[in-house]
């Protein structure tokens, strides 16, 4: 006969039980805080990271996300590097610019998604200047911040496109689009989607606009991407992957209802021109994310090749100290599967 386990045996070998799964259990059973650095403003694009927060679903991937504004990719890219932030949204060429100036520094930012499968930047003109095509800046006074992308990018645009002799004007960004008014100079670098509603908002109309897109003029460069830290991709590697999965949901959310999108900037700071902001994220996701590019490739991933080539222009136009490293800025392994990446199938009909 086969003696019974006594009540007291029982109890404990439950309790043992349950104290080994506690220990086992994954790391992100405990909430996991993540500080994350935009790169510009709380405007219409930036409703792809606050959705996701508004809606609960870094929550329920146990996640406490934090996300700030900024000023500039730059200075996401340093953020990141420097600890104070944990992840990050950058323009890629700005990410590998710290990397070949900056080979022996710890803690450098590895991209982990990317988001803007084709550059923002573009040249804009105004129709009354004459300029039509890119031919047509040869010889033209341009003007940007010293560290706008489209203006860091320029040497590739000018080759691709073979443009000479252009003079640069520099001046603060709120600055750029009332000087090409003005007619202080002939054409701007800039994003897009935002110079062109900066242009509208100084009496511009739409149809007077010359727009010069580097995706469509032989710059072939990836935009803005996901970053992280490496100490925190090597520390936290399901929290990496826990929050591009609860990132993917709410882009799927915004590509459904740009408009819903936009309360959730609108609650962050109350001050946004909804309309406005509207738009401009609409025109982000159109030029930018929901791409023909972006459906190739898969929304979030890169093609090594392409990203090998992007690592040489940038080298050459940004005068980096030692040649950019494609394979060291970029790491995909944390990315969700192809299938809940295909963001595309979200879109309404």
């Amino acid at each position: 006969m086969i003696p019974t386990p006594s009540r007291r045996f029982v109890l404990t070998r439950l309790a043992g039980l349950a104290l080994a799964c506690a220990v086992a259990a994954p790391a992100l059973a405990q909430e996991r805080d993540v500080r994350f650095q935009l790169d510009w403003r709380f405007e219409g694009p930036a409703a792809l990271f606050l959705t996701p927060a508004a809606k609960g679903y870094f929550k329920a991937e146990k996640l406490n996300v934090t996300v700030d504004a900024g000023n500039g990719s730059g200075g996401a890219v340093t953020r990141v590097a420097s600890g104070s932030y944990d992840m990050g949204f950058a323009d890629l060429a700005a990410l590998m610019e710290f990397h070949a100036n900056n080979p022996t520094a710890p803690n450098k930012p590895v991209a982990v998604m990317m988001v803007y499968n084709n550059t923002p930047a573009a040249v804009l003109a105004l129709k009354k200047s004459g300029i039509k095509t890119a031919a047509d800046l040869n010889g033209k006074k341009l003007g940007a911040p010293v560290f706008d992308a489209g203006r860091r990018g320029w040497p590739i645009f000018a080759k691709a496109n073979q443009v000479q002799n252009v003079a640069w004007t520099s001046m603060d960004p709120p600055l750029r689009e009332t000087m090409l008014v003005r007619g202080d100079i002939d054409a701007i670098t800039g994003f897009s989607f935002t110079s062109l509603l900066n242009l509208e908002a100084r009496g511009v109309k739409t149809e007077d606009a010359v727009i010069l897109p580097y995706a469509t003029h032989g710059v072939k460069l990836y935009g803005n991407a996901i970053i992280a830290g490496e100490e925190f991709l090597k520390k936290n590697p399901e929290a990496v992957k826990a929050f591009l999965r609860a990132f993917t949901r709410g882009v799927k959310d915004v590509v459904a209802d740009p408009q819903a999108a936009i309360a959730t900037v609108k609650a962050r700071d109350g001050i946004i021109n909804e309309a406005l902001e509207l738009r401009r994220l609409k025109l982000a996701m159109e030029q930018t994310v929901l791409t023909a590019d972006a459906k190739a490739e898969g929304f979030g991933e890169v093609n090594p090749a392409r990203l090998s080539l992007m690592a040489s222009q940038v080298s050459d136009a940004y005068a980096t100290k030692a040649r950019v490293d494609a394979t060291a800025v970029w790491n995909g392994a944390f990315l969700p599967s192809a299938a809940d990446r295909n963001i595309f199938a979200a879109a309404r009909k």
